[in-house]
């Protein structure tokens, strides 16, 4: 490996996205430093040669040095705990992020966004990812967003639901089909954006090979699982409750409400060219039930 290769410093590298982004980065004979608050999280990542760095992004010091050791670098939002005002908390650790960009002397970075990013406050991730947006690009280093689509994963929590009981929870309505990504696809993206030499600064996006609806969740689940699989949606009257009751905060739970009538609602972008991930949400499904454990042990029921 050429020290001449640029140094490519990945956050959320022990997450699903950060993670295949440093993967496909180092699968390239790229250099890459992973940062973490746990080293024995990027284990497998100094076998295969990265650095690891010890930083906490919202210590926006301790992350500038960490980002001066290298030339590009691929930034995320690590999620606030939902049991406090997630808001709040997310606005800090951007603002510590974008203030660690700067001085740092970096040529170039990959910003991890969302469909749907928007100004405001109160909507979840649309508002604080837009705002990490805006704060990153102006520091003046050249800034690729990377706006993907609902996650895949999204999906996980009601996949070992429907494992258990035969059903999908589903905020959204059943048929409603929106753009969704795997994540792994969304970072092997990313990385090779990363590597890119052109300038591509500005919005780009990143979906799956088609839109997917919670009904077509539930049909691959039923295909993996050898029985059937409805979807019970939950009426938008009770979206605050239900996330109450899931352990989010009363500001954290009128925010995702609000975030999820926003997606439920349609005011969110569909770019009419976007990059493409090659995994379908039957293949998704599939792997992550394996992962999640062996189906039950039961016939599929007759039709009714």
């Amino acid at each position: 490996m050429s020290t001449s290769t640029p140094m490519h410093v990945v956050l959320g590298a022990t997450g699903r996205v950060g993670s295949a982004v440093a993967g496909a980065l180092l699968d390239r004979g790229e250099r890459v430093t992973v940062v973490t608050r746990d080293p024995r999280r990027a284990e497998s990542f100094a076998r295969r040669g990265a650095a690891v760095a010890v930083a906490d992004v919202r210590d926006a010091d301790a992350l500038r040095a960490v980002l001066r050791r290298g030339q590009r670098a691929f930034l995320l939002m690590p999620p606030a705990d939902p049991a406090t005002d997630t808001v709040a908390e997310e606005r800090r650790t951007m603002a510590a992020i974008a203030r660690a960009v700067e001085g740092a002397g970096l040529e170039k970075v990959a910003v991890q966004s969302t469909y749907g990013a928007q100004p405001g406050d109160g909507l979840g991730d649309l508002g604080v990812l837009h705002a990490l947006e805006q704060a990153v690009a102006a520091t003046g280093v050249p800034t690729r967003v990377v706006r993907g689509a609902y996650f895949m994963s999204n999906w996980d929590f009601a996949l070992e639901t429907a494992r258990q009981t035969g059903e999908i929870p589903s905020l959204l309505p059943a048929e409603l089909a929106l753009p969704m990504v795997a994540p792994v696809d969304l970072g092997r993206i990313a990385a090779r954006w990363l590597v890119d030499d052109e300038d591509h600064a500005g919005v780009h996006h990143v979906e799956g090979p088609a839109p997917y609806s919670a009904a077509d969740v539930a049909r691959a689940a039923a295909a993996a699982l050898g029985r059937d699989i409805r979807v019970v949606e939950t009426p938008r009257a009770q979206w605050v409750a239900t996330f109450r009751a899931l352990g989010f905060s009363p500001s954290a739970a009128e925010s995702y409400a609000r975030m999820t009538a926003t997606v439920v609602d349609g005011a969110i972008e569909r770019p009419s060219a976007p990059a493409r991930g090659p995994t379908t949400v039957v293949e998704y499904v599939a792997a992550r039930l394996r992962q999640q454990g062996a189906p039950p042990l039961t016939s599929r029921s007759s039709p009714s």
